[in-house]
Formats: structure tokens, C-alpha cells, sequence
């Protein structure tokens, strides 16, 4: 067990900050979160181009490096010591909170391995607003995020998720709204609930309410279909689950590798769904189900 105080006077360390940024609308940054940008030693950022767009809107003049999921093994390292060393640091994604579909987790298990304190700090979230004003149930819910753009593992995964009894929420590109709604209708069924929302907090900002068909119908005849969507599905009014399906959550890895094969997946893309589904790495996953060594 670890136990952190986060503002204690005894640690030893500099500190990461997880700290979000506006969706939007640049009037919800928090006072907090400026202070913590200013008085930081170094922001590692997503986009360090799309960042410094916020940095000078709020006249904050700390330095950036950049730290997005094409150089994370490269960049950890350097940050840990950066924090070992006592630099305070603040990690930001391009809009939201750092490690929801964005960079992050990464560097935050890095932190708690060597104890560093990481401190978050509340801000802007595209899912929790979306759901707030949905007129779905806002709980319990299930936050997937985005399913795969791969059609044949984008349905698996809805196969798997069909059942579950919360409000989904899920992020999808105006590129592949219409698609995933298909899907969506054809694993669910057109009559399920749901919510279309987009360009949260800007001044576009939209809501669509109503069953999925209807909400497919208006993405195959809007010419609107712009900006990034925040879709969220009523849950399966049913009051138990079909037995058929597997309890994903009694199976070890390697079963659920070798169940999702069995319905005529790859392994390879049966290990990403089973690492998608279970919130771990692929390469986790990988060496599990075939016995490697981490060493």
C-alpha cells in the first residue's frame, strides 16, 4: 500500500500536476489552474503549438516540452528525473483532462512507482458535460471513450457492451459519426435512447436527443456534421443480462484472449480489444497471453 499527502512539507520531490484545460470555451479555466501553469517549473504538453495559444491568452511565460503518445518512452525518463531533481511539473492535453483519451497515464504510474506526489486538479471534461445535459441517466455510467475505427473490432466491442445496464458514453470524429451510429443500430437496436452532442461550450454548441435511427438519420442527411461528438446511449433496460453472455470478468486474460479468437478475431486484434476492455497496455497483454518474460 502507498500513501500520498499530496501538500506535505516533507516531500522530497518537485510534484506533477494534472492539469486540465477548457473544451472550448476559454472562460472555463480555473483560477487554480492558471496559478498552477504559472508557478510550475516546465508544462509538458500534447501540442505544444496549441498549448502556447492558451499560455499567451493568460500571459503565463513557463516553458513547455512536448509529451504526446509518439514520444512517451522517451520522454518519461526525462521528466521523472526532471521531478527527482525538484521541479514542479504540469502535464496538460490539448483540451480536457489530462489521461481521459488523451497522454497521461503513462507518466502518472511512472510518478507513483518512484513516489512522487501527483496532484490533479478539477476542470473541463467533454464526457461529464455531455452527460449532464443529455436527459439520459447521468448514473450510474460507463465511459468508454472511442471505440476502435477498425469496423469488425468496432462491432465486436459493441457486442460486448450491448447488455450493460449504465448510460455509455463514448467520443467519436464527425468523419466516423454516421458509421459508428450504424453500428450502433445494428448491435443495440434503433430503438435505444441516446444523445448527440457537440462542440461542447463553443458557440455551435448542439444537442441531439432521440433513438438511434433518428439520430442516424440526421447524420446520413446533415450537412453538419462538424467538430468532435460526445454520443451517449441509454443502458439496456433489461433487469438481467442474457445468459450467452460471458462474464468477461471472470475470465483471466488469457481465456478472454482465446474467447474473442474463438468468435473469429486475429489474436493480435483480440489482444488490443482485450487491453481496450481492461484499461491495459497491449504489450501487457501480449506478454501474458504468450507467456513472455517482462525482462
Amino acid at each position: 500500500m502507498q500513501s500520498q499527502l499530496s501538500f506535505s512539507k516533507q516531500n522530497q520531490t518537485g510534484t506533477l500536476y494534472l492539469v486540465p484545460t477548457p473544451i472550448g470555451n476559454l472562460g472555463d479555466m480555473t483560477f487554480r489552474s492558471v496559478d498552477v501553469l504559472k508557478q510550475v517549473d516546465l508544462i509538458a504538453a500534447e501540442d505544444t503549438r496549441n498549448t502556447q495559444k492558451l499560455l499567451n491568452h493568460f500571459e503565463i511565460e513557463t516553458p513547455q516540452i512536448s509529451f504526446h503518445e509518439h514520444n512517451t518512452q522517451e520522454r518519461i525518463p526525462q521528466l521523472i528525473a526532471k521531478l527527482q531533481a525538484g521541479e514542479n511539473l504540469a502535464q496538460v492535453s490539448d483540451a480536457g483532462m489530462p489521461s481521459i483519451s488523451d497522454p497521461g497515464h503513462e507518466l502518472v504510474v511512472a510518478c507513483i512507482e518512484v513516489n512522487i506526489p501527483v496532484v490533479p486538479l478539477p476542470g473541463a471534461n467533454a464526457a461529464l458535460t455531455a452527460l449532464i445535459a443529455s436527459g439520459l441517466e447521468p448514473q450510474p455510467f460507463y465511459f468508454y471513450g472511442f471505440l476502435d475505427r477498425k469496423p469488425k473490432l468496432q462491432v465486436a466491442e459493441l457486442e460486448a457492451l450491448k447488455d450493460r445496464s449504465e448510460s455509455q458514453i463514448f467520443y467519436e470524429a464527425p468523419h466516423r459519426l454516421a458509421k459508428t451510429l450504424q453500428h450502433l443500430v445494428d448491435v443495440y437496436g434503433g430503438d435505444r435512447q441516446a444523445s448527440l452532442c457537440r462542440e461542447l461550450t463553443k458557440k455551435h454548441e448542439q444537442f441531439l436527443r432521440g433513438s438511434l435511427t433518428e439520430l442516424l438519420q440526421w447524420a446520413n442527411q446533415s450537412d453538419r456534421v462538424r467538430g468532435e461528438f460526445v454520443v451517449i446511449v441509454s443502458g439496456n433496460p433489461k433487469d438481467e443480462r442474457e445468459s450467452e453472455e460471458p462474464d468477461y470478468s471472470g475470465l483471466s486474460i488469457e481465456e478472454h484472449v482465446d474467447h474473442l479468437i474463438e468468435t473469429g478475431l486475429r489474436p493480435n486484434d483480440a489482444i488490443k480489444q482485450v487491453a481496450h476492455l481492461r484499461q491495459l497496455k497491449k504489450q501487457e497483454v501480449y506478454q501474458i497471453y504468450h507467456h513472455l518474460n517482462k525482462n
